[in-house]
C-alpha cells in the first residue's frame, strides 16, 4: 500500500510518500501553490502518480497533550481531503516534527545553521517535506 504524509501549513503543505514494503519515507517537493484549491490540486496529482491509498496527516497536539486552535485549522483541512480524495486519513503527532527537519538539514550543511539558509529551507518547502517524511516514519515506526 502507497501512502501519503502531509505537513499541513497555511501557505505550504510538506509531503512525503512511501509504502508498506520499504517502510521508508521519500520528501516530495511541497504544495505551495497560491491558492488553497490550487494546493489541493497538486496534492490530487501525486496522489494520482503515486497511486496513494492512504493519507497520514501531521495532527498538532500541544506538548501538554491539549489541542489548540491549529488542531481545529488541521481537522477543517482533513475533512476537505476526505471529501474530495475518498481515501483514510490517520492523524499522527506532529511534535516537533519541523524542530527534527530543521536540524537534519543543519546537520547536512556541515557548517551548521545560519539564518540565510534557514530561510531559504523553510521558503522553499524543504524543512516541510522534510516534517512529513518524519510524520510518515513515525507512523511506520507505530505499526
Amino acid at each position: 500500500m502507497n501512502f501519503l504524509a502531509i505537513d499541513y501549513g497555511e501557505k505550504r503543505i510538506g509531503l512525503a510518500h512511501g509504502d508498506d514494503e520499504l517502510l521508508m519515507p521519500f520528501p516530495l517537493p511541497c504544495a505551495n501553490q497560491p491558492s488553497e484549491a490550487e494546493r489541493l490540486a497538486a496534492i490530487a496529482a501525486v496522489i494520482s502518480r503515486y497511486r496513494i491509498a492512504h493519507l497520514i496527516v501531521g495532527y498538532p497536539i500541544n506538548m501538554d497533550g491539549s489541542h489548540g486552535y491549529k488542531t481545529r485549522e488541521v481537522d477543517a483541512f482533513i475533512e476537505k481531503l476526505e471529501t474530495q480524495f475518498h481515501l483514510p486519513v490517520t492523524r499522527v503527532d506532529e511534535t516537533l516534527t519541523s524542530y527534527a527537519a530543521e536540524s537534519q538539514l543543519s546537520a547536512k550543511r556541515k557548517g551548521g545553521r545560519n539564518a540565510k539558509a534557514h530561510q531559504n529551507h523553510r521558503k522553499s518547502g524543504e524543512i516541510d517535506s522534510l516534517a512529513a517524511g518524519i510524520i510518515l516514519q513515525d507512523f511506520f515506526n507505530s505499526r
